[in-house]
């Protein structure tokens, strides 16, 4: 892949969204191989998009078996056809997970049934709302001692932490779009309170990015 950036477009999909990917897997990776649990155990992944990060983390990680999941049932297939491409046996196939519909979030699963939850690159085009579904979903699908993991770029307690999140976010915004741009750290934590889950640590990652570290209280 060109490391030219293409134009903006959050669309799963997207030569933007598979250049963003390509940019940030090996870093995130690093991440998950110091976080994951070591024994045999359940991932999900909320938001999956085109299945471009769960199907390049999953081979590292034989003894876990990882779940799929999205809003938009039309990138399943593109998921799936990854998931056969690279052979990965311990990918389940892709459910439907709403953040905003109560109804589908235990499609992934039974309660308390996931060692870990990630979600990547989905706050700077998403309303803030989705949080409290989110955190709520979480709360219920996590194990006792399991963490979620978001990734991103994000405000921190109302300031931006570099001139590039700031001039992204002012992109974003251009846009016209209400809920697009960088929301803040603050935000997620006051949902994560309201279910028992409090944010743990922050790790800072490559291109002014954060890994958001929640687990119980």
């Amino acid at each position: 892949m060109s490391d030219n950036k293409p134009p903006l477009d959050p669309h799963p999909l997207s030569e933007y969204v598979a250049w963003a990917g390509n940019r940030n897997r090996e870093p995130l990776l690093g991440v998950l191989k110091e976080k994951l649990p070591k024994d045999p155990g359940r991932v999900l992944e909320m938001a999956s998009g085109s299945g471009m990060h769960i199907n390049y983390f999953a081979p590292h990680f034989d003894h876990l078996h990882f779940h799929p999941s999205d809003r938009d049932v039309e990138v399943f297939d593109n998921i799936k056809k990854l998931t056969t491409e690279h052979g990965n046996d311990n990918i389940a196939d892709p459910v439907h997970l709403d953040l905003t519909n109560p109804e589908t979030w235990f499609n992934a699963g039974t309660p308390r049934s996931f060692d870990t939850i990630f979600c990547i690159n989905i706050f700077q085009v998403a309303p803030i709302s989705i949080a409290d579904g989110m955190m709520e979903c979480a709360a219920n699908l996590l194990s006792d001692d399991g963490i979620l993991l978001i990734y991103g770029p994000f405000q921190v307690e109302g300031r931006f932490t570099t001139d590039s999140n700031k001039e992204f976010h002012d992109t974003l915004s251009s846009a016209g779009v209400e809920e697009w741009g960088l929301k803040d750290v603050a935000d997620l934590k006051a949902a994560a309170a309201k279910h028992g889950l409090e944010l743990k640590e922050i790790i800072d990652m490559p291109a002014n990015n954060f890994s958001l570290i929640f687990g119980r209280q």
